[in-house]
């Protein structure tokens, strides 16, 4: 039988990333290696029901069904883990807004992933219609960040 090696400090550096970002769980791939971190959750009991919801909440619009907007044609999805940041910089304008027409393989916005800034591109020329994830905000592999029509 072989035994596997494990990379302690990668190990690490993901449990960290699990804390800092509030996630409850990272896998990492690289090609026939894998490496996947996950966080125990707590059972919550609740002693009581919950309180109705406000009645202004029910005037709300309904919003699209996450399912929905990945099925969407101009779904730019997350290829990672990570945080989510919409400009360059703190304080500095986003990179995209609502509305703004973008060029193929224009940045969109940054994940941090393992203190490594990624710049998500826009995968098709278009406009900007929804922004689904707000700045500093986890985001989970997979997830719809944006629609560009």
């Amino acid at each position: 039988m072989s035994r596997i090696a494990i990379d302690e400090e990668a190990i690490r550096r993901l449990a960290g990333l699990l804390e800092e970002t509030g996630l409850a769980e990272i896998e990492i791939v690289e090609g026939e290696s894998r490496i996947r971190v996950a966080r125990a959750q707590a059972a919550t009991v609740l002693a009581a029901p919950a309180p109705p919801a406000p009645a202004r909440a029910a005037a709300e619009p309904a919003r699209p069904e996450p399912l929905a907007d990945a099925a969407h044609p101009g779904a730019v999805t997350s290829p990672m883990v990570g945080v989510a940041y919409l400009a360059p910089e703190p304080g500095a304008p986003p990179f995209v807004k609502v509305g703004d027409t973008v060029a193929q393989g224009q940045t969109l916005l940054l994940i941090e992933a393992m203190k490594t800034f990624n710049q998500i591109k826009a995968p098709k020329p278009g406009t900007v219609t929804r922004i689904l994830v707000e700045s500093g905000a986890p985001v989970e592999y997979g997830e719809v960040l944006m629609l560009i029509e």
